[in-house]
This record gives C-alpha cells, structure tokens and sequence, in this order.
C-alpha cells in the first residue's frame, strides 16, 4: 500500500474508532440517565462498542506507523533498557 493511502486509510480508522467510542459512550450515558425508555440490550451493547472503537483506533494507528512509543516519555527513559545510556557501564 503507498504511503499517501496508508495514511488516508490510517485516518479514516481512527476517525471511525474516535466516532465509534463517543456514540458508545454517548448511548450508555442516555440510556442510563434519560426517561425515553431505550433499550437496556442496546446499552450493553454500546459499552462494547467502546473496546470495538478502540480497537479500530489502534489497528488504524498500527496501518498508519503511528505505534511506536516516543522516547519523551518518562517511563520509557527511566526504566526502559533500551533508552538508559548506563548499558555500558559495571553494576558494581
């Protein structure tokens, strides 16, 4: 797949994950709360609806390269042996 298709591709997934979850949300939200009588079946539903949006998240952010953790992050550059610049050096 080109480059520019990847990308379009990756947006597209993620957009649909991001509109997938706040429905999710959304729905169990007004389910719950609201008195317009909708269906409990569709609220259970809607809370699976979040991981399935999260999942499309994801899959469109593996299809995009945009997975990778960045090395900024503070767990990373302190407890990953990748990013430690001691690798070299004696424990003793």
């Amino acid at each position: 797949m080109k480059r520019k298709n990847a990308q379009l591709m990756s947006n597209v997934l993620m957009g649909l994950g991001l509109v997938v979850m706040i429905g999710g949300v959304g729905y169990s939200i007004v389910a719950e709360v609201s008195s317009w009588n909708l269906p409990q079946f569709f609220a259970h539903g809607a809370i699976f609806s979040i991981f399935v949006g999260a999942l499309l998240w994801l899959v469109g952010a593996r299809v995009g390269g945009r997975e990778q953790v960045a090395d900024r992050y503070w767990w990373v550059k302190h407890f990953d042996k990748r990013c430690r610049g001691n690798q070299h050096r004696s424990s003793h």
